[in-house]
Parts: C-alpha cells; sequence; structure tokens
C-alpha cells in the first residue's frame, strides 16, 4: 500500500471485507505469505488479488491461475510465485485452487493512494473477485 498501485490489492480487499459471504475469509497478506499458511492450509480456494506488470493500459484487469505464470521466466509478480512456494510446505497434498486478478499499475512510487486509472478499475475489481467467488460457492 506504501507503492501506490502496487498496493491495489490492499484497496480491493479492504472493499471486500464489507460484503464477506459466510465461509469466505478476505485477508491482507501481502508479501507475509509465509504468515498466511495457516490460512492457505484451511482453504478450498484461493483469489490472490495483485498488480501485474503486462504491458497493458495502466487499469487493465486480468484473470489467470496461478499456474499460468509459475515458471516463466517473466514474473507479473512476486506473490503468484510465493503461493506456489508455499503450497510446497503441504505434505497432506492439499492444493486449493487458486485465481489471480492482475491490474496493470500506472504508478509504483511512493504514496498510499491509487493513481487514477486504477482507482477507476477498482469498482471493477472487486466485482469481478465477487464473480469469482460466487462461482466457487455454488
Amino acid at each position: 500500500m506504501l507503492l501506490k498501485d502496487d498496493g491495489v490489492g490492499v484497496h480491493a480487499v479492504r472493499e471486500l471485507q464489507h460484503e464477506v459471504p459466510r465461509g469466505v475469509r478476505a485477508v491482507e497478506v501481502g508479501t507475509a505469505i509465509l504468515d498466511a499458511l495457516h490460512l492457505i492450509e484451511w482453504a478450498d480456494c484461493i483469489l490472490a488479488i495483485d498488480a501485474m506488470q503486462a504491458d497493458g493500459s495502466p487499469g487493465t484487469i486480468y484473470r489467470f491461475g496461478v499456474e499460468d505464470v509459475f515458471g516463466h521466466p517473466i514474473k507479473a509478480s512476486l506473490h503468484e510465485v510465493d503461493l506456489l512456494a508455499a503450497l510446497g510446505f503441504f505434505t497432506s497434498g492439499h492444493r486449493p485452487e487458486i485465481a489471480v486478478l492482475g491490474v496493470q499499475p500506472e504508478t509504483i512510487d511512493a504514496g498510499m493512494d491509487l493513481s487514477p486509472s486504477v482507482q477507476a478499475a477498482l469498482p471493477q475489481l472487486v466485482a469481478a473477485a465477487k464473480g469469482i467467488v460466487t462461482r466457487w460457492r455454488a
């Protein structure tokens, strides 16, 4: 959140926390993925939301599976790779379904506010997240 658009996931989670369905948790994890191992172990599904450099226009929203970026030389975001690495800690074979929503940043610089283009995309991002969760719960 301290690097403007890099904090888009935090802004989205804070919006989502107002309307969390029963059995769903919306949590801010950031780069502290190991601190969230207990949540990963509990989860059947995980939705990661993060800024993602993918050469699109600022505010563009991308949806993909975490495996889509794993093993590729270009990392869209460190958080997806960290999530896959964290899954390696589980020997029980537990593997939740994982989806990622990425947003093309405009500004990665000191500051707590989103850029205008990413701020404008936030309602669509939150709606996409709600849609994914609704499909998972169906």
